[in-house]
């Protein structure tokens, strides 16, 4: 099993690491760094903290400049990890990472996760080529990681328009971070608000003095 985890699609993408910090604008910022401070803020933006969930969905393809499902690499996507594992330490939140459609998008997290949620598991290990590099390189770091066929995450970040969205729950709020770019991926995310309920008489702020209009 070990063996078929450290496997890698097509050539392995020898300079995938190079070639998309190169295609990265900026001063030369490193995949870690730039998917760091893209997720930190997210975080600050949306309040995520402790008990927070984040949907991560990422092509290690684009990043690397070229088309989606054509040149996963790991190394690319440990780079991506490193990054917004370093975010989760800080603010609490916890990451989990789709898959791509051949596993039917399912998420890649840690089976305490799982079962705190009442999630429903799937039955596959992520690789490279059936599940994506993201996939298969948060698997890999993992103590007991499953995969889940669905989560309502409150934000996600999207690192190579992956789409997201089934993951998020409602209701999604746009958020366009200063970093549009991690290597040659354009970069998307959200965080989620609770539903605005009631009419032109509700109030969605605590009144500093009570109201004398009754329901009623």
């Amino acid at each position: 099993m070990d063996e078929v985890l450290r496997q890698d699609t097509g050539d392995n993408l020898v300079s995938g690491i190079a070639h998309a910090e190169a295609q990265q604008p900026g001063d030369g910022i490193s995949l870690a760094a730039s998917t760091a401070a893209v997720t930190r803020e997210l975080a600050e933006a949306g309040k995520l903290g402790p008990g927070r969930i984040l949907v991560v969905g990422a092509s290690t393809s684009e990043v690397a400049g070229v088309r989606i499902g054509t040149g996963g690499a790991l190394e690319v996507a440990r780079q991506l990890l490193q990054g917004i594992t370093e975010v989760a330490a800080d603010f609490g939140f916890t990451p989990v990472y789709q898959c791509c459609e051949h596993l039917n998008r399912s998420l890649v997290m840690e089976r305490s996760l799982l079962e705190s949620l009442g999630l429903r598991e799937v039955s596959a290990v992520p690789v490279p080529g059936a599940g994506g590099s993201m996939a298969a390189a948060a698997y890999q770091s993992m103590t007991d990681p499953v995969l889940a066929e669905t989560i309502e995450a409150h934000a996600g970040i999207d690192i190579g328009e992956t789409l997201i969205g089934m993951h998020l729950r409602r209701v999604a709020v746009p958020f366009r971070p200063s970093l549009r770019y991690i290597g040659a991926a354009r970069v998307n995310a959200a965080w989620s608000r609770p539903p605005l309920i009631g009419g032109e008489r509700a109030v969605y702020r605590a009144p500093e003095t009570s109201g004398s209009a009754s329901c009623d």
